[in-house]
């Protein structure tokens, strides 16, 4: 396939100051709108054009920057345990002056702490709170690229990957990635016609404007216009791009920034998100958010790091870590490696897009990050109905495997092959799972005696994976749980003393369920007396809120309480005026499926009646985005 394309100069080299030139004048233009994209390459192919080098990184941590890492002052993360109620959260984190802030349709939480309160000290407490699965500060991190990186390059990657081949296939059309950076310059020609409203969570505002450069350079790397004779052509040239701004001016963004913006492109409906910074494979928050992303069937593709040496970043299957390689398929001398490591992708003399319309090489894995999403798009468009997780297996088997023979702490599973990736995405079969999860409750024990909160522990596995876990108590589904460790608190103040039943359900994604082995417990809580009771339940919906929701599932908390106890409340759900749960307690878990409701607005409603009758209601409006 032919995809015009605006060469680089033969030979202009970058200024030593590290800051990319911009080649918009300097560099050939080619005007003729059938001129192929194997031109603008074939200096590099006939080895006429700059040699392609895996410089080494400036002195220092990572990209060079001289500025410490630390963390956003007066805020953590934190996530419950599932079935929590929202004012027993409230007094674990009012103990510590903190205020929850729900991030999206997600169960992770911004904490924000008095002006006079250690963060450290804070999270570290709660952390190994019972009732929380984790807490931990809002750690910075930095952009993952060689800011000083002296060498020209072309678009050497793009023939690498056997990107030409793909695009007989595959062009990403269809599909948007979400760039989570410092922003896209909103007027680049290479840029501008692919972009679709995103969000900043720097500032919280709409102007996505790039103010760093950085973004605009990973940008350009995934998804930069092609057939419009200029500039460069990004690996999938015809998806759209999400800007997520979640840095400042310096390029340094937080957990919590990147965390808020994986949820808020998975409630849009995004298939593929990009966060080239290092070291995000450690955060249990992004962990969660990426996690989220990916049982609402996307994928989240980071940047492996650019220290040169071993890391021992957390290994997680809720995200693809990419490392760095050059033109002769080695690993970039500065690329992180370590077990953590899912794959490589070309990293070292990238040509892209840069602030103000132009264009320029830059290094690092920042770069290598966005070529394996654009990849990811390629696939995901030339078979819409694959799963996440098939795109996913494709992406890692038809690697080329570099290295020891299969996966290595160096370039994974490979080095990322788009052609072959495509073309196996193309031909793939959809394959039906009929294999149910196994699961059980490993904690309480059978026959034990509870009080007040209660926490339950159940072990889930599926051949493919569980997307879910709900607990029910007494044939009441009290909670549901969507992020392996899969763990839950119960009120067992919502049911009457005595044994109660309790069964956890495991599901994966093709709806596939099994039970546990039902677990009775003795529940001895003390008694509520009121002599005449004209107060009606206090009911809230906690999830999902007003706004997005999108993916297959849409789990449903819904918490209450009352005066004369929570043994005796009853609900009534309703999703559009129908009826579809009832339940009793002071919690009520329902899963929510919108594979085939309509697009656009729908009513979530509850009603809940005490004991002696009195009844109140909440609702909350969401929109279905396919």
């Amino acid at each position: 396939m032919n995809i015009n394309h605006k060469a680089p100069a033969t030979g202009s080299r970058e200024p030593a100051s590290g800051i990319i030139q911009s080649s918009t004048r300097n560099s050939q233009h080619i005007s003729k709108p059938w001129y192929p994209l194997w031109s603008g390459i074939l200096a590099v192919l006939l080895g006429l054009g700059p040699v392609i080098s895996s410089a080494e990184p400036p002195e220092g941590r990572g990209p060079g920057m001289n500025k410490p890492l630390g963390w956003a002052k007066g805020r953590i993360l934190v996530m419950p345990r599932a079935g929590l109620p929202e004012k027993e959260l409230a007094k674990v984190l009012g103990e510590h002056g903190g205020k929850g802030r729900k991030i999206g349709q997600s169960d992770l939480y911004i904490v924000d702490l008095p002006g006079n309160a250690s963060e450290k000290a804070v999270a570290a407490r709660l952390a190994h709170h019972p009732a929380l699965k984790f807490a931990e500060i809002d750690q910075e991190v930095e952009p993952a690229l060689i800011p000083n990186d002296p060498y020209y390059g072309s678009a050497w990657h793009l023939p690498k990957i056997g990107a030409p081949s793909a695009w007989d296939s595959s062009l990403g059309s269809g599909v948007t990635i979400a760039i989570l950076d410092s922003g896209v310059d909103p007027n680049h020609p290479d840029l501008s016609p692919q972009l679709v409203p995103g969000w900043n969570f720097y500032e919280n505002n709409s102007n996505t404007s790039d103010v760093y450069g950085h973004g605009t350079k990973v940008a350009g790397s995934a998804a930069a216009m092609a057939n419009n004779a200029q500039g460069v052509a990004g690996v999938a040239a015809l998806a759209k791009i999400m800007p997520v701004r979640v840095s400042g001016s310096t390029g340094y963004a937080t957990w919590s920034a990147i965390s808020q913006g994986l949820i808020y492109a998975a409630d849009r409906g995004v298939r593929v998100a990009n966060a080239s910074f290092l070291g995000l494979t450690d955060s249990a928050s992004t962990r969660s958010a990426a996690q989220y992303m990916k049982d609402k069937g996307g994928l989240v593709i980071v940047s492996g790091g650019n220290t040169g040496v071993l890391q021992n970043y957390a290994v997680t299957t809720s995200m693809v870590a990419v490392a760095a390689t050059d033109a002769n398929d080695f690993r970039a001398s500065w690329s992180s490696y370590g077990n953590y490591i899912s794959l490589a992708a070309p990293g070292a003399g990238i040509w892209t897009t840069t602030m103000g319309g132009g264009y320029g090489a830059a290094s690092g894995t920042s770069f290598s990050s966005p070529v394996t999403a654009g990849v990811v798009a390629l696939m995901m468009a030339a078979k819409p109905t694959l799963s996440n997780t098939q795109i996913e297996s494709l992406l890692f088997s038809t690697a080329v495997d570099l290295g020891t023979a299969g996966r290595d702490p160096y370039y994974g599973y490979g080095r990322v092959d788009a052609a072959r990736a495509v073309q196996a995405a193309a031909s793939a079969v959809v394959a039906g799972d009929t294999q149910a999860p196994a699961v059980s409750i490993t904690s309480p024990a059978g026959g034990s005696s509870v009080t007040g909160l209660v926490g339950v522990n159940v072990a889930a596995s599926d051949n493919v994976g569980v997307t879910r876990v709900e607990l029910r108590v007494n044939n009441t589904t009290v909670a549901v749980d969507t992020t392996a460790p899969f763990a839950f608190t119960w009120d067992s103040a919502g049911v009457a003393n005595g044994m109660a039943n309790l069964t956890a359900y495991a599901f994966d994604a093709a709806g596939n369920s099994k039970a546990s082995t039902t677990v009775s417990v003795n529940v001895a809580n003390g008694t509520t007396t009121v002599a005449r009771d004209t107060t009606a339940p206090q009911v809230k919906i906690v999830n999902p809120v007003t706004g997005n929701v999108s993916g297959s599932n849409v789990p449903i908390s819904v918490n209450a309480s009352d005066d004369s106890g929570a043994s005796g409340i009853t609900y009534a759900l309703y999703i559009d005026g129908v009826l579809k749960a009832t339940g009793k307690g002071s919690t009520l878990g329902y899963n929510w499926n919108i594979r085939n409701v309509a697009a656009g607005a729908h009513t979530v409603q509850v009603v809940a009646k005490d004991a002696a009758g009195n009844s109140a209601s909440s609702s909350v409006s969401v929109t279905v985005v396919k």
